[in-house]
């Protein structure tokens, strides 16, 4: 839950149409790019129109305030999120439809047949995937050796603070798969990246366990808020 907008006064603020062309949202992102619009400017574009003595940059702008942040303002229920000026169900659905669209881009690249093309592409995938997860959510991607994506699979879930995985299902898995190489990936809902002790003897037990079968276990990445942890990097493997 959080506050809502402090009262302001109209005053002579000047409506979008009567900013200078290159200045409103639409225009800019079209001479400059979407990377040229502040977030403020990129959520009006879904607000579209103001109120009376506010433009729809200016709601927008007091909404990412609200939110703290364009990620709060992203994951407020619709609740939330209709209490909000200039908002309502409709904004709602529209914000979820493009995150999920957000999402299915980045799983496009991960299709099955497709190779793994650099490590920081399959760090961006995994925290699409996991990070906004409330719960610990353990998951694999399955890759054949070429290392070509076979599927990616959340394996098991947990609470805010742990998961159990089980070897014998992460083994039965990836025989099912006929997967030759995989890549483990775990989220910390408390943002923290850093790899545990635990993360740590975990790794090192399903190491061992695919060994006996064959099976790579080419990294671990460890998810948090805005970063993700690999394993390999890390000299943890």
């Amino acid at each position: 839950m959080f506050k809502g907008f402090a009262e302001t006064t109209p005053g002579d603020r000047l409506g979008i149409k009567d900013w200078p062309e290159s200045e409103r949202p639409r225009e800019k992102l079209l001479r400059r790019g979407p990377g040229a619009l502040s977030d403020a400017e990129l959520v009006a574009l879904f607000v579209r129109s103001g109120t009376r003595g506010r433009t729809a940059v200016d709601l927008a702008r007091g909404a990412v305030v609200v939110a703290g942040g364009l990620r709060g303002l992203l994951d407020l229920t619709r609740e939330d999120l209709c209490r909000l000026p200039g908002f309502g169900p409709a904004r709602y659905v529209e914000l979820q439809a493009c995150l999920e669209i957000g999402r299915r881009h980045l799983a496009e690249r991960f299709d099955r047949g497709k190779p793994l093309t650099t490590p920081v592409e399959t760090s961006r995938f995994v925290m699409a995937r996991l990070r906004d997860h409330p719960f610990e959510v353990f998951s694999c991607l399955f890759l054949d050796n070429r290392h070509r994506v076979i599927v990616f699979e959340e394996l098991f879930r947990g609470t805010i603070d742990g998961t159990t995985v089980h070897a014998r299902e992460v083994v039965r898995r990836t025989l099912n798969h006929n997967a030759a190489a995989v890549i483990f990936a775990h989220n910390h809902p408390s943002g923290e990246a850093e790899p545990s002790q635990a993360d740590r003897f975990l790794t090192d037990s399903l190491v061992s366990a695919l060994a006996m079968v064959e099976v790579r276990v080419l990294d671990h990445l460890v998810v948090g808020d805005g970063e993700c942890v690999s394993f390999v990097e890390r000299g943890l493997m």
